[in-house]
């Protein structure tokens, strides 16, 4: 689970901005998107993120003299830069400003999404992410494990991936589709919507099941939310 785990994004594009946001939302994580350093530092005063990815070319402010800038402000944020800006020169000079990773244009978002999570383990964040905790549910990522106010509960795969998958978009309404592509994935295209709604009433029964916590919420024309 990514909760909690902020992300800021500064990138000029507006398509490419809205794209990065996308599929690091879709990861579980908090973003924050800016389309110049305009506002950052007021930002980074109230908020304290995990990682940046940033854009070199900026306007007003290069985006490695920025984070330089931010580095003797004493910010020791990770960074990922991500630029046209493909010169073995600007790679050095990416690192040199204090960035931790550089990747170039065009970009695999997939691939940007494991270099941040690559990065988030380096640096400590994803470590503290290894159990999932939500009221009286307790997640093992590692082993698997299913805890109900501290009783092991026996998941199957598929349910374990599901509540996880919930757990990670807690109070927002999540599609079949969404679902499907997230707890079932490459098999989700064969999966109905009657049996996904089996697989939550499972799920439901073995987490809830006197519904005392009313975790699951039917949402009209969507899907279902976690709350």
């Amino acid at each position: 689970m990514q909760n909690n785990i902020e992300i800021i994004v500064i990138e000029d594009e507006e398509d490419i901005l809205e794209l990065i946001e996308y599929h690091l939302i879709k990861e579980g994580y908090e973003v924050t998107g800016f389309l110049s350093t305009e506002n950052v530092e007021r930002f980074l005063e109230e908020e304290s993120p995990s990682l940046m990815i940033v854009d070199r070319n900026l306007p007003g402010v290069e985006g490695s003299a920025f984070v330089a800038h931010l580095r003797k402000m004493g910010y020791d944020i990770p960074v990922i830069f991500l630029t046209a800006k493909d010169k073995e020169s600007d790679l050095e000079s990416g690192f040199e400003a204090g960035g931790d990773d550089y990747m170039t244009k065009p970009f695999n978002p997939r691939e940007l999404t494991l270099r941040v999570k690559a990065l988030l383990k380096r640096s400590g964040v994803l470590q503290k992410q290894e159990k999932v905790k939500y009221k009286s549910l307790t997640l093992d990522l590692a082993s698997k494990i299913l805890s109900v106010n501290g009783k092991e509960v026996s998941l199957t795969n598929l349910e374990f991936n599901l509540l996880y998958t919930f757990l990670k978009h807690i109070d927002k309404p999540l599609t079949r589709d969404f679902l499907r592509n997230e707890a079932w994935g490459s098999e989700g295209e064969s999966v109905n919507d009657n049996a996904v709604n089996v697989a939550i009433n499972r799920l439901k029964h073995k987490i809830d099941p006197d519904n005392k916590e009313g975790y699951f919420h039917p949402v009209w024309g969507v899907g279902y939310k976690f709350a």
